[in-house]
Protein backbone atom coordinates (compact mmCIF):
# COMPACT_ATOMS: atom_id res chain seq x y z
CA UNK A 1 0.00 0.00 0.00
CA UNK A 2 1.43 3.49 -0.83
CA UNK A 3 2.13 5.61 1.93
CA UNK A 4 1.59 9.40 2.11
CA UNK A 5 1.93 12.39 5.25
CA UNK A 6 0.07 14.98 5.46
CA UNK A 7 1.53 18.09 7.02
CA UNK A 8 -1.26 20.45 8.36
CA UNK A 9 -4.67 19.25 9.72
CA UNK A 10 -6.82 21.90 9.26
CA UNK A 11 -9.63 22.03 6.55
CA UNK A 12 -7.24 20.83 3.56
CA UNK A 13 -5.14 19.04 5.55
CA UNK A 14 -7.76 16.48 6.89
CA UNK A 15 -9.71 16.35 3.68
CA UNK A 16 -6.41 15.25 1.70
CA UNK A 17 -5.82 12.71 4.63
CA UNK A 18 -9.57 11.06 3.89
CA UNK A 19 -9.74 11.41 -0.17
CA UNK A 20 -6.38 9.75 -0.10
CA UNK A 21 -7.47 7.05 2.39
CA UNK A 22 -10.20 6.42 0.33
CA UNK A 23 -8.21 6.03 -2.63
CA UNK A 24 -6.28 3.22 -1.25
CA UNK A 25 -3.52 4.71 0.49
CA UNK A 26 -1.97 4.54 3.96
CA UNK A 27 -1.86 7.96 5.25
CA UNK A 28 -0.74 9.73 8.28
CA UNK A 29 -1.19 13.60 9.36
CA UNK A 30 0.98 15.60 11.09
CA UNK A 31 -0.14 18.94 12.87
CA UNK A 32 2.07 21.22 15.00
CA UNK A 33 -0.71 22.32 17.67
CA UNK A 34 -1.27 20.11 20.09
CA UNK A 35 -4.91 20.59 19.62
CA UNK A 36 -7.19 20.28 16.73
CA UNK A 37 -8.04 23.90 15.21
CA UNK A 38 -11.07 25.25 17.58
CA UNK A 39 -11.04 29.14 16.13
CA UNK A 40 -14.62 31.14 16.99
CA UNK A 41 -15.51 31.49 13.45
CA UNK A 42 -17.87 30.29 10.31
CA UNK A 43 -17.08 28.70 7.51
CA UNK A 44 -19.23 28.93 4.07
CA UNK A 45 -19.20 25.76 2.08
CA UNK A 46 -20.35 26.59 -1.18
CA UNK A 47 -21.92 23.89 -4.18
CA UNK A 48 -18.62 23.21 -5.16
CA UNK A 49 -17.09 22.24 -2.21
CA UNK A 50 -19.83 20.13 -0.94
CA UNK A 51 -19.79 18.06 -4.12
CA UNK A 52 -16.20 17.45 -3.04
CA UNK A 53 -17.45 16.41 0.27
CA UNK A 54 -19.81 14.05 -1.13
CA UNK A 55 -16.79 12.12 -3.00
CA UNK A 56 -15.62 11.60 0.46
CA UNK A 57 -18.73 10.56 2.41
CA UNK A 58 -19.36 13.67 4.11
CA UNK A 59 -21.65 15.87 1.74
CA UNK A 60 -24.95 15.07 3.80
CA UNK A 61 -23.10 15.45 7.26
CA UNK A 62 -22.22 18.77 6.64
CA UNK A 63 -25.71 19.99 5.44
CA UNK A 64 -27.19 18.37 8.47
CA UNK A 65 -25.17 19.88 10.78
CA UNK A 66 -25.05 23.27 9.02
CA UNK A 67 -27.65 25.91 8.51
CA UNK A 68 -28.93 26.62 5.00
CA UNK A 69 -28.79 30.49 4.02
CA UNK A 70 -32.47 31.97 2.87
CA UNK A 71 -31.52 35.70 1.11
CA UNK A 72 -28.11 36.00 0.06
CA UNK A 73 -26.76 39.61 -1.01
CA UNK A 74 -24.97 42.80 -0.82
CA UNK A 75 -26.75 45.90 1.33
CA UNK A 76 -25.63 49.50 1.74
CA UNK A 77 -24.46 50.53 5.52
CA UNK A 78 -28.24 51.87 5.84
CA UNK A 79 -29.67 48.41 4.91
CA UNK A 80 -30.82 49.26 1.25
CA UNK A 81 -30.17 46.11 -0.90
CA UNK A 82 -27.77 46.92 -3.71
CA UNK A 83 -27.78 42.82 -5.47
CA UNK A 84 -29.18 39.93 -3.80
CA UNK A 85 -30.83 36.45 -4.48
CA UNK A 86 -32.29 33.04 -3.07
CA UNK A 87 -31.17 30.28 -1.89
CA UNK A 88 -33.75 28.86 -3.92
CA UNK A 89 -32.38 29.68 -7.30
CA UNK A 90 -29.01 28.88 -5.98
CA UNK A 91 -30.06 25.16 -5.82
CA UNK A 92 -32.27 25.16 -9.16
CA UNK A 93 -29.13 26.70 -10.79
CA UNK A 94 -26.42 24.40 -9.26
CA UNK A 95 -28.04 21.72 -7.46
CA UNK A 96 -26.91 23.29 -4.34
CA UNK A 97 -27.04 26.56 -2.43
CA UNK A 98 -23.97 27.65 0.34
CA UNK A 99 -24.26 26.62 4.02
CA UNK A 100 -22.51 28.01 6.65
CA UNK A 101 -20.95 26.15 10.09
CA UNK A 102 -18.45 26.81 12.72
CA UNK A 103 -15.18 26.02 11.04
CA UNK A 104 -14.22 23.33 14.43
CA UNK A 105 -17.39 21.39 12.89
CA UNK A 106 -16.01 20.66 10.21
CA UNK A 107 -12.72 19.94 11.48
CA UNK A 108 -14.42 17.95 13.78
CA UNK A 109 -15.92 15.54 10.77
CA UNK A 110 -12.71 15.37 8.65
CA UNK A 111 -10.67 14.18 12.31
CA UNK A 112 -13.46 11.47 12.40
CA UNK A 113 -13.50 10.14 8.76
CA UNK A 114 -9.72 10.21 8.92
CA UNK A 115 -9.43 8.01 12.19
CA UNK A 116 -7.26 9.67 15.10
CA UNK A 117 -4.95 6.82 14.92
CA UNK A 118 -4.02 8.41 11.49
CA UNK A 119 -3.79 11.87 12.92
CA UNK A 120 -0.66 13.10 15.17
CA UNK A 121 -0.48 16.20 17.07
CA UNK A 122 2.01 18.18 18.74
CA UNK A 123 4.58 17.17 15.68
CA UNK A 124 6.59 19.75 13.88
CA UNK A 125 7.76 19.44 10.36
CA UNK A 126 11.31 20.54 10.78
CA UNK A 127 12.19 19.40 6.71
CA UNK A 128 11.45 17.85 3.99
CA UNK A 129 13.37 16.31 1.04
CA UNK A 130 11.20 16.43 -1.92
CA UNK A 131 13.32 13.73 -3.91
CA UNK A 132 12.99 11.52 -1.12
CA UNK A 133 9.95 12.07 0.30
CA UNK A 134 11.59 12.59 3.47
CA UNK A 135 9.83 13.87 5.79
CA UNK A 136 12.26 15.47 9.53
CA UNK A 137 10.20 15.88 12.59
CA UNK A 138 10.35 17.03 16.45
CA UNK A 139 8.01 17.38 18.89
CA UNK A 140 5.85 20.99 18.73
CA UNK A 141 7.36 23.15 21.50
CA UNK A 142 4.03 23.15 24.32
CA UNK A 143 2.43 20.14 22.96
CA UNK A 144 0.22 18.20 25.20
CA UNK A 145 1.47 14.89 23.80
CA UNK A 146 -0.33 14.28 21.03
CA UNK A 147 -4.16 14.12 21.59
CA UNK A 148 -7.16 15.55 19.72
CA UNK A 149 -8.74 19.29 21.33
CA UNK A 150 -11.44 16.76 22.59
CA UNK A 151 -8.95 14.67 24.98
CA UNK A 152 -10.66 11.52 23.72
CA UNK A 153 -8.45 9.87 20.56
CA UNK A 154 -4.94 9.38 21.56
CA UNK A 155 -3.13 9.85 17.85
CA UNK A 156 0.08 8.85 19.21
CA UNK A 157 0.24 5.69 17.88
CA UNK A 158 -0.35 6.59 14.52
CA UNK A 159 2.45 5.83 11.94
CA UNK A 160 4.81 3.95 14.98
CA UNK A 161 3.75 0.77 12.90
CA UNK A 162 3.86 2.41 9.23
CA UNK A 163 6.88 3.70 7.53
CA UNK A 164 8.70 4.35 11.04
CA UNK A 165 6.64 7.80 11.44
CA UNK A 166 7.59 10.01 14.93
CA UNK A 167 10.47 7.79 15.64
CA UNK A 168 14.20 8.30 15.59
CA UNK A 169 16.93 6.05 16.32
CA UNK A 170 16.32 6.14 19.89
CA UNK A 171 12.60 5.65 19.73
CA UNK A 172 11.93 9.09 21.23
CA UNK A 173 8.15 10.18 20.35
CA UNK A 174 7.96 12.78 17.46
CA UNK A 175 11.76 12.67 16.77
CA UNK A 176 12.66 11.08 13.57
CA UNK A 177 12.45 10.44 9.95
CA UNK A 178 9.13 9.37 7.71
CA UNK A 179 9.76 8.28 4.28
CA UNK A 180 6.79 8.93 2.09
CA UNK A 181 5.43 8.20 -1.78
CA UNK A 182 3.70 11.49 -1.11
CA UNK A 183 3.65 14.38 1.38
CA UNK A 184 1.09 16.81 0.80
CA UNK A 185 1.84 20.29 2.58
CA UNK A 186 -1.16 21.60 3.86
CA UNK A 187 0.97 24.20 6.47
CA UNK A 188 -0.97 27.08 5.87
CA UNK A 189 -0.29 30.61 4.49
CA UNK A 190 2.94 30.61 5.58
CA UNK A 191 4.51 27.44 4.46
CA UNK A 192 8.20 26.21 5.55
CA UNK A 193 7.42 23.92 2.82
CA UNK A 194 6.31 26.27 0.17
CA UNK A 195 9.40 28.76 0.83
CA UNK A 196 11.64 25.55 0.44
CA UNK A 197 10.47 24.29 -2.59
CA UNK A 198 10.15 27.66 -4.21
CA UNK A 199 12.63 30.12 -3.10
CA UNK A 200 12.32 32.42 -5.88
CA UNK A 201 8.59 33.17 -5.41
CA UNK A 202 7.60 36.74 -3.29
CA UNK A 203 5.19 35.00 -1.30
CA UNK A 204 2.05 36.19 0.06
CA UNK A 205 1.10 40.11 -0.15
CA UNK A 206 -0.69 42.02 1.69
CA UNK A 207 -3.92 43.46 0.53
CA UNK A 208 -4.41 46.30 2.06
CA UNK A 209 -7.29 45.28 4.67
CA UNK A 210 -7.29 43.89 7.81
CA UNK A 211 -10.18 41.09 9.30
CA UNK A 212 -12.05 40.54 12.27
CA UNK A 213 -14.04 37.45 12.72
CA UNK A 214 -16.81 36.12 15.73
CA UNK A 215 -19.55 33.74 16.31
CA UNK A 216 -21.96 35.14 19.15
CA UNK A 217 -25.38 34.19 20.36
CA UNK A 218 -28.52 35.02 17.72
CA UNK A 219 -29.34 38.99 19.10
CA UNK A 220 -33.24 40.38 19.27
CA UNK A 221 -33.42 40.72 16.15
CA UNK A 222 -33.83 39.50 12.93
CA UNK A 223 -30.59 38.41 11.26
CA UNK A 224 -30.26 38.08 7.28
CA UNK A 225 -27.43 36.53 6.10
CA UNK A 226 -25.66 39.27 4.18
CA UNK A 227 -22.37 41.15 3.54
CA UNK A 228 -23.01 45.18 3.86
CA UNK A 229 -20.49 47.23 1.74
CA UNK A 230 -19.65 50.84 3.16
CA UNK A 231 -16.45 53.37 2.52
CA UNK A 232 -13.87 50.80 2.66
CA UNK A 233 -15.66 48.54 5.24
CA UNK A 234 -17.39 45.79 5.03
CA UNK A 235 -19.76 43.68 7.97
CA UNK A 236 -20.76 40.12 6.75
CA UNK A 237 -23.04 38.28 8.90
CA UNK A 238 -24.68 34.93 8.99
CA UNK A 239 -26.86 32.45 10.91
CA UNK A 240 -25.53 29.43 11.63
CA UNK A 241 -27.52 25.81 13.22
CA UNK A 242 -27.84 26.26 16.88
CA UNK A 243 -29.37 29.93 16.89
CA UNK A 244 -25.34 31.40 16.53
CA UNK A 245 -24.09 34.08 14.37
CA UNK A 246 -20.95 34.04 12.84
CA UNK A 247 -19.70 37.41 11.69
CA UNK A 248 -16.69 38.70 9.64
CA UNK A 249 -15.47 43.01 9.22
CA UNK A 250 -12.68 44.47 6.97
CA UNK A 251 -11.45 47.56 6.85
CA UNK A 252 -8.58 49.44 5.25
CA UNK A 253 -5.57 49.51 7.81
CA UNK A 254 -1.53 49.16 7.67
CA UNK A 255 -0.40 45.63 8.73
CA UNK A 256 0.51 44.78 11.67
CA UNK A 257 -1.90 47.63 13.77
CA UNK A 258 -2.42 47.29 17.12
CA UNK A 259 -5.81 47.65 18.75
CA UNK A 260 -6.16 47.26 22.77
CA UNK A 261 -9.67 46.68 22.43
CA UNK A 262 -11.13 44.90 19.20
CA UNK A 263 -14.74 44.89 20.21
CA UNK A 264 -14.51 48.78 20.76
CA UNK A 265 -12.77 48.94 17.13
CA UNK A 266 -15.62 47.48 15.46
CA UNK A 267 -18.35 49.63 17.19
CA UNK A 268 -16.49 52.63 16.55
CA UNK A 269 -16.22 51.35 12.89
CA UNK A 270 -20.12 49.41 12.63
CA UNK A 271 -21.98 51.14 15.54
CA UNK A 272 -24.06 53.16 13.55
CA UNK A 273 -24.69 50.69 10.64
CA UNK A 274 -28.19 48.91 9.62
CA UNK A 275 -29.33 46.22 12.49
CA UNK A 276 -28.09 43.33 13.08
CA UNK A 277 -24.63 44.93 12.81
CA UNK A 278 -24.44 46.96 16.45
CA UNK A 279 -26.53 44.43 18.08
CA UNK A 280 -24.30 41.89 17.17
CA UNK A 281 -20.92 43.49 18.09
CA UNK A 282 -22.58 44.26 21.47
CA UNK A 283 -23.35 40.91 21.85
CA UNK A 284 -19.85 40.12 20.98
CA UNK A 285 -17.13 38.81 23.98
CA UNK A 286 -13.86 40.86 23.15
CA UNK A 287 -11.52 38.09 24.01
CA UNK A 288 -13.30 35.95 21.21
CA UNK A 289 -13.21 38.40 18.77
CA UNK A 290 -10.25 37.10 16.09
CA UNK A 291 -8.26 39.74 14.01
CA UNK A 292 -5.80 38.94 11.29
CA UNK A 293 -4.32 40.83 8.40
CA UNK A 294 -5.42 39.78 5.21
CA UNK A 295 -2.69 37.96 2.59
CA UNK A 296 -3.11 36.34 -1.12
CA UNK A 297 -0.68 35.89 -3.63
CA UNK A 298 -0.27 38.59 -6.34
CA UNK A 299 1.02 35.33 -8.60
CA UNK A 300 0.63 32.23 -8.58
CA UNK A 301 3.32 29.93 -7.57
CA UNK A 302 4.83 28.11 -11.00
CA UNK A 303 3.50 24.55 -9.79
CA UNK A 304 1.84 22.76 -6.82
CA UNK A 305 4.58 19.79 -6.78
CA UNK A 306 8.41 19.68 -6.71
CA UNK A 307 9.55 15.53 -6.25
CA UNK A 308 7.14 14.19 -4.27
CA UNK A 309 5.60 17.13 -2.47
CA UNK A 310 2.24 18.33 -3.21
CA UNK A 311 1.19 21.61 -2.02
CA UNK A 312 -2.88 22.45 -1.23
CA UNK A 313 -4.77 24.94 0.07
CA UNK A 314 -3.38 28.27 1.38
CA UNK A 315 -0.10 26.70 1.13
CA UNK A 316 -0.48 26.72 -2.63
CA UNK A 317 -2.65 29.96 -3.15
CA UNK A 318 -3.72 31.97 -0.43
CA UNK A 319 -6.76 34.05 -1.52
CA UNK A 320 -8.65 36.85 -0.08
CA UNK A 321 -12.17 35.72 1.93
CA UNK A 322 -13.98 38.01 -0.30
CA UNK A 323 -15.64 34.76 -2.84
CA UNK A 324 -15.82 32.56 0.49
CA UNK A 325 -13.81 29.93 -1.22
CA UNK A 326 -10.83 30.02 0.36
CA UNK A 327 -11.38 26.36 2.39
CA UNK A 328 -13.50 25.14 -0.57
CA UNK A 329 -10.92 25.27 -3.24
CA UNK A 330 -8.57 23.37 -0.47
CA UNK A 331 -11.21 20.59 -0.22
CA UNK A 332 -11.44 20.81 -4.22
CA UNK A 333 -7.79 20.51 -4.35
CA UNK A 334 -7.75 17.44 -1.99
CA UNK A 335 -9.97 15.60 -3.79
CA UNK A 336 -8.32 16.33 -7.11
CA UNK A 337 -5.03 15.14 -5.73
CA UNK A 338 -6.44 12.10 -4.20
CA UNK A 339 -7.85 11.42 -7.78
CA UNK A 340 -4.13 11.92 -9.38
CA UNK A 341 -2.84 9.74 -6.67
CA UNK A 342 -5.45 6.75 -7.18
CA UNK A 343 -4.86 6.70 -10.85
CA UNK A 344 -0.68 6.81 -10.42
CA UNK A 345 -0.68 9.72 -12.60
CA UNK A 346 1.96 12.05 -12.07
CA UNK A 347 1.87 15.22 -10.18
CA UNK A 348 2.59 17.70 -12.93
CA UNK A 349 -1.46 16.29 -13.77
CA UNK A 350 -2.68 17.82 -10.41
CA UNK A 351 -0.61 21.33 -10.76
CA UNK A 352 -2.37 20.81 -14.64
CA UNK A 353 -5.49 20.59 -12.45
CA UNK A 354 -5.24 23.11 -10.34
CA UNK A 355 -2.53 25.78 -11.01
CA UNK A 356 -4.78 28.07 -13.27
CA UNK A 357 -8.59 27.49 -11.64
CA UNK A 358 -7.37 28.99 -8.06
CA UNK A 359 -5.26 31.36 -9.83
CA UNK A 360 -8.13 32.82 -11.46
CA UNK A 361 -10.41 32.67 -8.23
CA UNK A 362 -7.57 34.46 -6.63
CA UNK A 363 -7.84 37.28 -9.22
CA UNK A 364 -11.63 37.69 -8.84
CA UNK A 365 -11.21 37.44 -5.09
CA UNK A 366 -8.59 40.35 -5.29
CA UNK A 367 -10.73 42.48 -7.64
CA UNK A 368 -13.65 42.73 -5.30
CA UNK A 369 -11.71 42.86 -2.54
CA UNK A 370 -10.49 46.43 -4.33
CA UNK A 371 -13.94 47.08 -4.57
CA UNK A 372 -14.68 46.86 -1.37
CA UNK A 373 -11.39 49.06 -0.31
CA UNK A 374 -12.96 52.14 -1.94
CA UNK A 375 -13.25 55.24 0.23
CA UNK A 376 -13.68 58.43 -1.87
CA UNK A 377 -17.63 59.19 -1.59
CA UNK A 378 -17.96 59.68 -5.11
CA UNK A 379 -16.37 55.72 -6.18
CA UNK A 380 -18.13 54.24 -3.35
CA UNK A 381 -21.66 56.42 -5.51
CA UNK A 382 -20.55 55.01 -8.57
CA UNK A 383 -19.92 51.35 -7.49
CA UNK A 384 -22.74 51.03 -5.68
CA UNK A 385 -24.93 52.53 -8.19
CA UNK A 386 -23.45 50.07 -10.63
CA UNK A 387 -24.31 47.36 -8.99
CA UNK A 388 -27.79 48.31 -8.69
CA UNK A 389 -28.28 48.66 -11.87
CA UNK A 390 -26.68 45.77 -13.10
CA UNK A 391 -28.75 43.91 -10.72
CA UNK A 392 -31.70 45.21 -11.98
CA UNK A 393 -30.97 44.22 -15.60
CA UNK A 394 -29.78 41.22 -14.33
CA UNK A 395 -31.35 39.37 -11.40
CA UNK A 396 -29.45 36.18 -11.96
CA UNK A 397 -25.96 38.53 -11.96
CA UNK A 398 -24.64 37.64 -8.45
CA UNK A 399 -25.14 33.67 -9.19
CA UNK A 400 -24.32 34.08 -12.84
CA UNK A 401 -21.23 35.83 -12.23
CA UNK A 402 -20.66 32.53 -10.16
CA UNK A 403 -21.05 29.96 -12.49
CA UNK A 404 -16.91 28.86 -13.29
CA UNK A 405 -16.87 28.66 -9.27
CA UNK A 406 -19.80 27.30 -8.18
CA UNK A 407 -20.34 24.84 -11.46
CA UNK A 408 -16.99 23.02 -10.59
CA UNK A 409 -17.40 19.14 -10.38
CA UNK A 410 -14.90 16.49 -9.21
CA UNK A 411 -13.42 13.84 -11.68
CA UNK A 412 -15.86 11.38 -12.44
CA UNK A 413 -13.60 8.65 -11.06
CA UNK A 414 -13.78 10.48 -7.22
CA UNK A 415 -17.43 10.04 -7.09
CA UNK A 416 -17.23 7.37 -5.13
CA UNK A 417 -19.53 8.36 -2.30
CA UNK A 418 -22.94 10.05 -2.42
CA UNK A 419 -23.50 11.07 -6.23
CA UNK A 420 -23.38 14.67 -6.64
CA UNK A 421 -26.66 16.72 -6.99
CA UNK A 422 -27.22 19.31 -9.77
CA UNK A 423 -26.57 20.33 -13.61
CA UNK A 424 -23.06 18.67 -15.32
Amino acid sequence: MPEAVVIGAGVGGLAAGVALRRAGWDVTVLERAGRLENVGSGLAVAANALRALDTLGLGDRVRELSRVQGELGVRRWDGRWLVSTTEDRARELYGDSVVLMPRATLVGLLAEALGGERLRLGVEVTGVDADTGTVRTSPAEGADGGRTDAGRTNAGRAGAGRAGAGRGAAGHEGVGEVRADLVVAADGIHSATRRALFPGHPGPVYSGVTAWRGLVPRPDVPVASTETWGRGLVFGAHLLAGDLVYFYATDVSPPGAVHADEREELLRRFGGWHQPIPALLRASERERILRNDVHHFAAPLPAFHRGRVALLGDAAHPMTPNLGQGACQAIEDAVVLAHVAGEGRGLAAYTAARLDRTAAITRRGVSICRATRLRNPVAVRLRDTGMSLAARLRPDLMLRSMDEVLGWRPPASAANGREPAGPA
